[in-house]
């Protein structure tokens, strides 16, 4: 029973950890839009679907990384069950 209340309390302090963390980063992400924005009134339609192509990368990277950690962790739990 203890185990179990040391593992709530170390989620619960992880998850404060990361909230502070991006509470303390946002100023600096915001800082970065502002650069991206001054690049793309600046320059032409080319350098603009250049951006818009890095971030659709960079936005669909971490939801592929997730989804093959997924079907990973699914395939390993198929076969411990199915061998128990």
């Amino acid at each position: 029973m203890g185990s179990k209340i040391q593992i709530l309390r170390l989620k619960k302090r992880g998850w404060t950890l990361l909230a502070g963390m991006l509470v303390l980063q946002s100023e600096s992400l915001r800082a970065q839009c502002a650069m991206c924005r001054a690049v793309v009134e600046q320059g032409g339609e080319e350098i603009a679907e250049g951006i818009n192509s890095g971030i659709v990368y960079l936005m669909a990277f971490p939801y592929i990384v997730v989804a093959v950690a997924s079907y990973l962790l699914y395939r390993n739990w198929r076969r411990t069950s199915s061998a128990a």
